[in-house]
Order: structure tokens, then C-alpha cells, then sequence
């Protein structure tokens, strides 16, 4: 009886260093593409080019209600593949949500519909220290 006790822990420990490891192998590649297709940028930088481009806001609906970049637009993470197509190539895209997880998978997707101008709010909307708007 204890050595299948041990057996059965041994294969719950195996288990979940492969899931640990498949979850850290999935960031590390969402780290590493989302860099490649689009451009990481502070404040700063995205005050300075949003003006020029979409601002798209990934966080759902009560949370951009709450509060949003002045002049983003909200496509929520879970409308994105029905909402896309309102989402111009020929136009800087700026992305962001809470932090930058939803926008680099996004930033991929666009990438792979042949979108080139893709940016993304490197510390989201929790760290935006520029004009916001709150909606009704």
C-alpha cells in the first residue's frame, strides 16, 4: 500500500512539473513572438504616436467604462476574432489591456492577418498616467 501511495504521488509530481512547464514554455513564446510582431512601448512613446493611430482597448466593458484611454476604442479579448475587421491595416494599431498578456496574444493574431504597425502599452492601463475618460 505505500509503495503505490509514493507511485501515485510520483506521477501527481510529474504531472504537474509538466503542466508548470508547459505553462512556463507558453509564456516564454508569447514573450519572445509578441516582440517580434509588435513594438513594446512606455508612456510616452504611445502618447506621442496614438494620435496618428487606432488606440484598441482589450479590457472588457465595465472595465473600460470605468475608465480609458482618451480616444481608445473597446474591442473586447473575447469579441476580438467577430470585431477584427473593423480594425484598419493601413493605420497604426496601438494596443492595450489591464496589463500586456491579452495584447501581445492580439498583437499576434493582427500580425498573422498582415497587420505591420502593431504597438502595445508595455505597462497597460494600470500603470496609464495620460488623460482618461469615463463612460457612462
Amino acid at each position: 500500500m505505500m509503495l503505490q501511495n509514493i507511485s501515485i504521488w510520483g506521477i501527481l509530481n510529474i504531472v504537474l512539473v509538466v503542466l508548470i512547464l508547459g505553462i512556463i514554455g507558453n509564456q516564454l513564446y508569447l514573450w519572445f513572438k509578441g516582440r517580434s510582431v509588435a513594438k513594446l512601448v512606455e508612456n510616452e512613446e504611445f502618447k506621442k504616436g496614438m494620435h496618428r493611430g487606432q488606440i484598441i482597448d482589450l479590457r472588457e466593458k465595465d472595465n473600460f467604462n470605468a475608465g480609458h484611454i482618451m480616444g481608445a476604442r473597446n474591442i473586447p479579448f473575447g469579441q476580438f476574432r467577430v470585431m477584427k475587421n473593423s480594425i484598419r491595416k493601413d493605420m497604426p494599431v496601438y494596443l492595450y489591456d489591464q496589463g500586456k498578456s491579452l495584447s501581445t496574444r492580439i498583437a499576434i493574431k493582427l500580425h498573422k492577418e498582415g497587420y505591420q504597425d502593431i504597438y502595445i502599452l508595455k505597462a497597460g492601463f494600470e500603470r496609464w498616467d495620460g488623460r482618461i475618460k469615463k463612460s457612462k
